[in-house]
């Protein structure tokens, strides 16, 4: 059987896209796979999975020499499990920048394309395939593409994206604004989380000018309710940091209506970080960034230390 997975701490694209590429190599190409998880899906994820009808994958932990699997929406070995080189990959399927360190066992297919939403290039690799998937699946796949672009507000949306969401929504009878306003509150509902959990939730290590960081991102549609807990969050980033193997937890807290970003400024070198990476100017444990909401092409790139 093929697995089929995206990164940790699943978001709605890391879980939708492992569905959706299942559900394509069972129904399509006639070859046994499932959609695994590497964790447990953010709310959003999880309110995706019970809108369309579907069951929460399996968690794993690990594979082992010589699983099938198949990797969708990263191609980072930190965000897969430990022995991800042991096993066979078939094939790769994402949308983020190439970071290397994957070794598989032969020649695969590879799909990296600069679109905002992994689905979104599923599509497209599906063709005219598409047209057999149950609503259940073009829902999911809308889904994942609503929460990558934000609701088409995220710098890395593309005519392709929008493309592919407003045919889905249509076949589908869907309003993309009162589905999309149902996906983000019930992203932003975390309450029943602790401050660890929230700032590992959807987060990526990424390391610059010698620093490891957690590059922690909470897309909500309500920032008062994160902000709320500003001190607790801080208080937990250097055990979080310490637990995780990194020098430093960003949080950025990503106000998804009005298009801005807040960091929670906790030491020197997170003033420093946000002064030489956004020409920020910071007078508190706080600093707002207009127009800052991706983490792939607007916070990621210009990290600097």
């Amino acid at each position: 059987m093929i697995q089929v997975f995206g990164h940790m701490a699943p978001d709605t694209d890391a879980t939708g896209s492992a569905i959706v590429w299942a559900w394509y190599l069972n129904e399509v190409k006639g070859q046994s796979a499932a959609a695994k998880l590497l964790g447990t899906p953010n709310t959003e994820a999880a309110f995706v999975l019970n809108r369309w009808g579907f069951d929460q994958p399996e968690i794993i932990t690990d594979v082992a020499a010589g699983d099938d699997v198949v990797i969708v929406d990263t191609n980072n070995p930190a965000e897969l499990p430990a022995s991800i080189n042991d096993a066979n990959i078939l094939e790769i399927i994402d949308h983020h920048m190439l970071v290397g360190g994957i070794k598989t066992k032969g020649p695969i297919n590879i799909t990296v394309r600069p679109l905002a939403c992994t689905a979104t290039i599923m599509a497209d690799l599906m063709g005219d395939d598409l047209a057999k998937a149950p609503d259940a699946i073009k829902g999911v796949m809308l889904s994942c593409i609503i929460s990558d672009t934000l609701e088409f507000r995220s710098p890395t949306t593309t005519d392709v994206d929008v493309a592919r969401a407003k045919a889905l929504a249509a076949e589908l009878g869907v309003d993309i604004a009162e589905y999309a306003a149902e996906m983000f509150a019930a992203k932003s509902d975390v309450s029943a989380f602790s401050d660890a959990e929230l700032l590992r939730m959807d987060s990526k290590k990424y390391e610059v000018g010698g620093k490891a960081f957690r590059v922690s991102v909470l897309e909500t549609t309500t920032p008062a309710i994160v902000l709320d807990r500003k001190a607790s969050l801080m208080d937990s980033m250097t055990t979080v940091a310490s637990e995780d193997g990194v020098d430093q937890v960003l949080l950025f807290v990503v106000d998804i209506l009005n298009e801005e970003s807040t960091l929670l400024v906790s030491n020197d070198l997170v003033k420093t970080v946000a002064e030489k990476s956004f020409g920020a100017t910071v007078t508190g444990d706080t600093v707002v960034l207009p127009g800052v909401v991706s983490r792939k092409k607007q916070i990621i790139p210009q990290l600097a230390v």
